[in-house]
């Protein structure tokens, strides 16, 4: 197993902590947008609280270590690597409960290009060891809106993970998909199961919009988020995200592999096999 030290070793280096390649400038547009409620930065989630840009510089210094300093507004923003190993055990001591218990999981994410090998070994432990993973309304199409407007996507799963993807853009099974914030594609999942008349996720283990409109839905959920995703901190802090782990969520997909191994083996699950 991957030792503590090696690990925040490696997320230094690897730039997932430390001065990380999300600026400073789109962290504090971020909070900015997050404060006056723009729902592509609310993800989802309905605060209970009003959440001004200076509460959430506070928390996210406490939640990420950025700087609390509003005077500090240009450069690279910066994640504690110590924040990120207590989170990353938290998270493991989560998914290790879900296993103990064999509870249904829904793994899903909005970062398929640098994400979807974290999870989908993830997803492979836990089916290992009597998990069911999840894979509800593989093929519903959403309309979800974009840059260019609104968009038809569809809900699609590789290796147990969800994603969406742009119909057309790539054969369905593919490992790649759309980059989404929207919370519309867990609220579509979650819908279809309880349409059915299946049970519902005991947990969800994703980003984005897939953790915060998990979360806002009553459904237990954790995730990764980046110094600009103030949303999910903001739900760990209210109550509806159990885990939310600060890291850069946009590096080369192998620079998470060392963290699967870790995230595995805190949780005390089998390793199957890594994402190419």
């Amino acid at each position: 197993m991957l030792s503590t030290g090696a690990l925040r070793a490696h997320l230094l280096a690897a730039r997932l902590a430390g001065p990380v390649a999300t600026s400073r400038e789109e962290s504090l547009r971020s909070y900015r947008l997050f404060a006056a409620r723009d729902p592509r930065l609310l993800l989802g989630l309905d605060p209970e609280r009003g959440w001004g840009e200076s509460d959430l510089l506070r928390l996210m210094a406490d939640k990420c270590g950025v700087s609390g300093d509003p005077a500090h507004v240009s450069g690279p923003d910066v994640i504690d690597p110590e924040r990120t190993v207590a989170a990353l055990e938290a998270f493991a001591g989560r998914l290790g409960e879900a296993a103990g218990a064999r509870s249904p999981v829904l793994f899903a994410t909005g970062h398929p290009h640098r994400l979807l090998g974290f999870y989908a070994s993830l997803a492979e432990a836990l089916s290992a060891v009597g998990c069911v993973v999840l894979t509800p309304a593989r093929g519903v199409r959403i309309d979800m809106a974009t840059r260019f407007g609104v968009r038809p996507h569809s809900i699609d799963y590789v290796r147990g993970v969800a994603l969406v993807r742009d119909p057309g853009a790539r054969p369905a099974g593919s490992a790649t998909g759309a980059h989404t914030h929207s919370p519309l594609p867990v609220r579509v999942a979650l819908g279809a199961l309880a349409e059915a008349g299946e049970p519902l996720p005991e947990l969800v283990v994703g980003d984005h919009g897939w953790v915060c409109g998990a979360g806002q839905l009553g459904v237990d959920a954790i995730g990764l988020a980046d110094t600009d995703d103030p949303a999910l901190f903001v739900g760990e802090a209210e109550g509806r995200v159990s885990v939310a782990v600060p890291l850069d969520d946009g590096v080369r997909s192998d620079y998470y592999r060392p963290l699967t191994r870790y995230v595995l083996g805190r949780a005390g699950l089998p390793m199957r096999q890594e994402w190419p």
